[in-house]
């Protein structure tokens, strides 16, 4: 939950009971009084409005308000443990998805940008009519992308194709995480009156690897080897992230096996060093021919062992 410095019923000057009227109408005095067009150069009031905008954003939105009261999400609006800053999806480029929709946590929901339109709109009618048009930044656009579990890894370009046809070239940061969401500045909507326009925030999904695995920085597989290669040893080559390396399996190995790859993980990112891959040795036997048949047959090991006795002794 917000501490009460940061609490949107208290920036609106409503109690936790204010039904949707009370709410829009206290936002509506407020905004009259604070807003920037109409207290030019009082800095005081800007950051007053700032506050009480993201405070009616989240709480004009029965769902955000629900969800902050249960202590879902804090009063920038951010998700906790997963943010979802989209409605709907659809198919981009290349296999990639999107969805579009407006960010909560940074410009102005459709409401209070309507609101605001009438607030300002009743404002200078009241002057007669003589106020200078105003600018508004646009509003962050929010869109999904899901990338490729090695591009995740490594890091990458990719193409996003938004609904109204328009492309964003996206870098994709080595490390970047499920959820994490990337700003692109400028690429959201168009302002009002030619105010600024708004970000696009673009939140990375990650497509499942077949055989890599990530915790952290660090990249885990499991590595198939045959009878031979765990009982003998054997230099073999493995895939990683970024390449294929030789690897040697020490003699005597078994299902279970863990090796370690230094620095062939996450690369490196943000002054952190790259990670390291992490080898998890799954002995296959493998077709048995009649040679092999024959030697199990007549083999007589000198230390017998039971696989099931773990098992057993928990029986």
């Amino acid at each position: 939950m917000a501490n009460n410095n940061n609490d949107p019923y208290k920036a609106l000057g409503v109690g936790r009971e204010a039904t949707a009227g009370d709410i829009r109408r206290a936002y509506r005095k407020l905004a009259k009084k604070h807003h920037p067009d109409l207290n030019p150069g009082n800095k005081a009031a800007e950051e007053k409005f700032k506050k009480i905008s993201v405070a009616y954003d989240l709480l004009s939105d029965p769902d955000k308000r629900a969800r902050f009261d249960r202590g879902e999400i804090d009063a920038s609006g951010q998700e906790r443990p997963e943010r979802h800053f989209y409605r709907g999806h659809a198919e981009g480029t290349g296999g990639r998805r999107y969805a579009g929709g407006a960010a909560g946590a940074e410009g102005f929901g459709a409401g209070s940008q309507e609101d605001l339109g009438d607030i300002l709109g009743e404002f200078f009618r009241a002057r007669g009519g003589h106020g200078e048009p105003i600018q508004m930044r646009g509003r962050d656009q929010a869109y999904q992308l899901t990338v490729d579990f090695l591009d995740a890894v490594n890091g990458a370009t990719r193409r996003l194709t938004l609904p109204d046809g328009r492309t964003l070239d996206v870098t994709i940061p080595p490390g970047v995480e499920e959820g994490q969401v990337l700003r692109l500045r400028g690429q959201g909507g168009p302002g009002l009156n030619g105010g600024p326009p708004g970000d696009a925030l673009i939140e990375i999904g990650i497509a499942p690897h077949p055989y890599f695995r990530r915790e952290g920085n660090d990249v885990h597989l499991e590595l198939p080897v045959t009878l031979s290669e765990a009982a003998l040893g054997a230099r073999v080559s493995v895939p990683t992230p970024r390449s294929s390396v030789t690897m040697t399996i020490p003699k005597h190995s078994d299902t279970g096996t863990r090796l370690r790859l230094r620095g062939r993980g996450v690369a490196e990112h943000g002054g952190k060093p790259a990670g390291d891959e992490y080898v998890t040795l799954k002995v296959v036997i493998g077709p048995v021919d009649a040679a092999l048949e024959n030697f199990l047959r007549d083999w007589k090991p000198e230390q017998p062992t039971d696989p099931r006795r773990s098992l057993t002794e928990a029986a």
